[in-house]
């Protein structure tokens, strides 16, 4: 097994510290200060030592606040009135509908089997962004996704694919909660001048210490296991002073996903959101220099709240040589993903025109030499 490697690092300025057999001392590099070598085990097994009590503290607040957060309220039976569960048999995926809507293929996997079910069990959300771009405005989008992708099939640009584009409110979690921590970071500044024959470069270094809270509010994770997570994330950002509180006034015309990641479950991920948001924040602060890296770093996130919402989203899935393809556009504002086939009479007609530039090139440059 490889053995655990050290960089002890100067106390007064960070550089590393190297053991002088001579005076059986540590030396540093940089501003050549002196340390006997128990005095700095000593100081990283503290330093190791809080750390972990750090970490501990942390997790034992974090598993607090994700304990006591608030839940939503069930459904009411006016409020489920009129409204229908379908299931997939295909995927799982559940999916609720007006009782008046016929079902004819599932939003996730296309297939066109779907079956009734009762609305239950689940908790009503708190609350609903409407949908704001049109079915239209949709399709639009994805014309001009399209546009100027070489590769892309002419087949696959037809409106009949194009046609299988429905509205969904897709199921999330908004998490309100508070962020604290702190990073180190390693800074320098360099300056040149020439003397005489000689160019002479000066490199400062800097130790910065960044640290503070940071609250949020309503961190998004989407709570569908059949939703991918990516395409969700890249389809944001959300305005949520839009929200409102959920009714089912919104649905009708729209399908809405049920949720089947519960808030709990999905606190880790809205934590890791959080606590990356907040490391950027605090380097966003360090200005000035020429260059910057982070040390060392640590944040923590205790969530206080979760809100169930359900978001606009527009999606489409079609097969295309039996590969299917996803596209999500946002409801809201319009922001559109998605995969794209690729036409391999295309891509090697592309490859063939650039290889022969290349080598027009080479021969023009051989007859020059």
């Amino acid at each position: 097994m490889p053995s655990q490697v050290t960089n002890y690092q100067c106390p007064a300025c960070t550089g590393p510290l190297k053991y002088d057999p001579q005076s059986g001392k540590l030396v540093c590099e940089y501003c050549e200060s002196v340390y006997d070598p128990k005095e700095i085990e000593t100081l990283y097994a503290q330093k190791e030592a809080e750390a972990e009590a750090a970490k501990k503290k942390a997790d034992a607040q974090y598993a607090q606040a994700v304990a006591q957060m608030p839940e939503g309220s069930p459904w009411s039976e006016a409020e489920a009135n009129g409204l229908k569960v379908y299931n997939c048999p295909s995927c799982g995926a559940e999916i609720i509908c007006e009782a008046t809507t016929a079902a004819t293929s599932c939003i996730y996997c296309g297939n066109p089997t779907v079956v009734p079910g009762q609305l239950g069990g689940m908790l009503k959300p708190d609350f609903v962004i409407p949908f704001q771009k049109t079915r239209e405005d949709a399709l639009a989008a994805l014309k001009q996704f399209y546009q100027g992708k070489k590769l892309l099939p002419k087949a696959f640009s037809q409106a009949s694919h194009m046609e299988e584009i429905k509205g969904l409110y897709v199921p999330f979690w908004l998490f309100d909660g508070k962020a604290e921590g702190r990073a180190i970071f390693n800074a320098s500044n360099s300056r040149s001048w020439t003397e005489g024959s000689y160019r002479v470069t000066e490199t400062e270094y800097f130790q910065l210490d960044r640290a503070g809270t940071l609250n949020f509010q309503h961190v998004p994770v989407d709570a569908s296991k059949n939703m991918k997570d990516d395409y969700m994330e890249s389809i944001e950002p959300y305005d949520y002073g839009e929200l409102k509180p959920f009714s089912t006034a919104y649905l009708p015309g729209f399908l809405a996903d049920k949720y089947d990641v519960d808030a709990k479950e999905s606190a880790p991920r809205a934590s890791d959101r959080a606590k990356q948001s907040f490391m950027d924040a605090l380097a966003g602060t360090v200005n000035g220099y020429a260059s910057v890296g982070m040390r060392e770093g640590r944040a923590d996130f205790y969530p206080s709240k979760a809100s169930y919402a359900l978001l606009p989203v527009w999606m489409l899935h079609t097969k295309w040589q039996d590969k299917d393809y996803y596209f999500a556009m946002n409801g809201q504002t319009g922001k559109l993903v998605g995969d794209l086939p690729t036409s391999k009479g295309r891509f090697w007609a592309w490859f063939g025109g650039i290889w022969a530039a290349v080598f027009a090139v080479i021969e023009i440059i051989s007859r020059l030499l």
